[in-house]
């Protein structure tokens, strides 16, 4: 299990030397672990290259094998420390738009229904959060992901359920004082001389995608973290963003306008465990159907 765990880490961070800055090991003490591993096997687990190192096949079946194992090593930990306390604890994580809009409402009615519960919130985003559910660190995540499938699919071995929310449209946020500021809509060529301040990193691969199929090659004048921040850059006349639509922030001195088709959109959802269904469970799906319910709520409001 020690050797398997190192794997993990090595499949998590793509090489020995950050694997071993999380494990707090030398690099060269990660690379006798994998070595050993390779031994006891009689295969190769993991292709080394000045680039990092990548997992060969058998070593993706080793970490498949290594997250399940994990997974029911934890909960049976956390089974166990519950038998301890009387304390009926229910643990939250939540990426900050999100948790901002939709977990609040839901959250009000679970507390008058469920006055006995100790609530944890953490906030997370998906790349985080999602494995504090399948290692029941966390018995339920607010996430989301972009174009494309979820972050967890049905019959995966992931032992999670995705329950899909709402879906969050990115809008182009522009200076109350642009030429375009009147439109209704907006073809994103028309925005190919503009530059662009992102309020995601994790949004310049998607942006840099629709720009392309647009025709123009994305020009970046801040990389920011923070969808606030980015947009009070853009009411400063910084350049344009791409914001989602419940992170768009009131009272700025901006306009929000939709994209015509091809248009990006991030998607909002639930993830929990299929493994940990223990004292918390009854928390997990009361939780799950009030944001389910507030989700359906605030697209008819929308709409």
């Amino acid at each position: 299990m020690h050797r398997l765990g190192v794997l993990r880490e090595v499949a998590r961070h793509g090489s020995f030397n950050r694997a071993a800055a999380a494990l707090r090991f030398t690099p060269s003490a990660v690379s006798q672990q994998i070595a050993a591993l390779e031994r006891g096997l009689g295969v190769p687990v993991v292709q080394r290259s000045t680039r990092g190192v990548v997992l060969t096949e058998p070593g993706r079946m080793l970490v498949d094998a290594a997250e399940a194992i994990a997974a029911e090593l934890s909960d049976a930990q956390e089974r166990i420390d519950r038998l301890s306390t009387a304390r009926a604890g229910f643990t939250i994580a939540a990426f900050a738009s999100g948790g901002r809009r939709l977990l609040p409402p839901a959250l009000t009615r679970f507390v008058a229904e469920h006055p006995e519960a100790e609530l944890t919130i953490l906030e997370r985003e998906p790349e985080d959060s999602l494995p504090l559910v399948r290692e029941g660190r966390a018995d339920l995540a607010l996430a989301y992901h972009f174009d494309g499938p979820p972050p967890v699919r049905p019959g995966d071995r992931s032992g999670m359920n995705w329950t899909p929310l709402i879906a969050d449209p990115l809008r182009v946020v522009l200076p109350r004082t642009h030429p375009l500021a009147g439109r209704a809509r907006l073809h994103l060529a028309e925005l190919a001389a503009e530059r662009w301040i992102l309020g995601c990193l994790k949004t310049v691969d998607l942006l840099r995608r629709y720009a392309e199929l647009a025709g123009f090659e994305l020009r970046i004048s801040c990389s920011a973290t923070d969808y606030f921040f980015a947009q009070s850059l853009v009411t400063a006349g910084v350049g344009v963003a791409l914001i989602p639509e419940i992170s768009l922030t009131p009272g700025l001195d901006v306009v929000a306008i939709p994209l015509e088709p091809p248009s990006p959109s991030r998607f909002i959802g639930i993830a929990t465990s299929r493994r940990h269904r223990g004292p918390a469970q009854p928390y997990v799906d009361a939780l799950r159907g009030l944001l389910s319910e507030g989700a359906v709520m605030s697209e008819v409001e929308d709409g």
